[in-house]
């Protein structure tokens, strides 16, 4: 389950349930802390029962944190259970502060993402490493990233990085070098891109991705 035991100013609370009505507010970094360069938010969505609307995905969106220097982050990301022992079908989104973790947000409608599958088990150490290379600034594409997004499925998980703009070869470029560096992916390892109007047109967030050949 998606537990959370995040230490608040009125003390520690847990929580063992999928839904975490738990949200600890952006705090101004403490003296003594490190700043990150943008304050970012973990959220998560699970879907809800019955029949769903791709549109109505914001509306299930639960915040959990808002975290703005490096102790935060590790405050907050220690109490959250990882994906590879996160039983249900969910979202785990870490997006920048204002940046809604939906296809047509300002910020993303133009943009796209790189999606990386994987076998069950292999989740929690790539979702771990990608989120230290984004609040570590080394992408190196300026404001071009937009948050990250982990998939649990029933037979494999689903890593995705999401940037502004898809049209920009250099900055996806980039990102795919970095991501293969910083995750320590084999050569043979398949990334794909895609755009987020495809996702508005076929309504899908994974199918149809095209394997990023031209860009290896």
């Amino acid at each position: 389950r998606l537990t959370s035991k995040i230490t608040m100013s009125e003390g520690t609370q847990s929580v063992a349930q999928p839904i975490v009505p738990i949200y600890v507010p952006k705090t101004l970094p403490k003296e003594g802390e490190n700043p990150l360069e943008f304050t970012y938010i973990f959220s998560y969505f699970v879907r809800p029962a019955g029949k769903f609307d791709p549109e109505e995905y914001s509306q299930y969106v639960q915040p959990v944190a808002a975290v703005s220097s490096v102790q935060q982050f590790w405050n907050v990301y220690s109490f959250l259970s990882r994906p590879d022992d996160i039983k249900e079908k969910l979202d785990i989104h870490f997006f920048k502060e204002g940046i809604r973790p939906v296809w047509e947000d300002q910020s993303n409608c133009k943009g796209g993402k790189y999606i990386l599958r994987l076998k069950k088990g292999l989740a929690s150490r790539i979702w771990e490493n990608l989120l230290l290379t984004i609040i570590g600034e080394q992408f190196l594409v300026g404001e071009e990233i937009c948050g990250a997004v982990c998939s649990m499925r029933n037979q494999e998980d689903i890593i995705s990085l999401w940037n502004k703009t898809a049209s920009n070869e250099g900055v996806t470029n980039r990102l795919r070098d970095t991501l293969k560096r910083v995750l320590n992916l084999p050569d043979n390892a398949v990334l794909e891109y895609k755009r987020h109007d495809d996702c508005l047109k076929d309504q899908s967030s994974y199918r149809h991705a095209a394997v990023d050949f031209h860009r290896r």
